[in-house]
């Protein structure tokens, strides 16, 4: 194993996906895409299971950022962070929920909750997104079921 050469840095930083909201693919996408939504937020899933019990995706229905989210959206995304942190671990299955968020892919915010599997003690810490690629899908059947628990959860306000 080698280790990769840092390259020298760029004068000008590329724009991320959908910097502009006629161009962002979360503006364009319908609800009945999420697994759960409400007036200002939407929840939704990779299209298909990967190694982790569990990995969801928070955005707010509006074109914002994490700075530039008013102080009722703050508030809001403070409230639903535990909410679904709960849900995520109160599964049977799930160990720990890895809350992030990642600036550098698209414009629209994405808080990303990502389930560490109960017993996997060598998944802990912030590697886990790698093992998420490298450990076999979860079973189709446990997926959908992990996913709809944690929309009835959200759902049951």
């Amino acid at each position: 194993m080698r280790l990769k050469s840092l390259q020298d840095p760029v004068s000008a930083e590329p724009p991320r996906r959908g910097a502009r909201q006629e161009q962002c693919t979360a503006c364009h996408t319908p609800d009945s895409a999420y697994l759960w939504s409400n007036e200002r937020w939407r929840l939704k899933s990779p299209p298909a299971p990967s190694g982790l019990p569990v990995v969801v995706i928070l955005e707010p229905r509006a074109h914002l950022d994490l700075g530039d989210l008013s102080t009722m959206h703050a508030a809001e995304l403070g409230v639903l962070t535990v909410r679904l942190e709960r849900a995520i671990r109160s599964l049977e299955s799930v160990a720990q929920v890895h809350v992030n968020r990642w600036g550098d892919g698209t414009a629209h915010l994405q808080q990303w909750f990502l389930a560490r599997p109960h017993g996997f003690l060598q998944l802990r810490g912030p590697f886990m997104t790698m093992w998420d690629e490298i450990l076999p899908p979860v079973e189709e059947h446990e997926w959908q079921m992990n996913l709809e628990y944690i929309a009835a959860w959200l759902a049951d306000d």
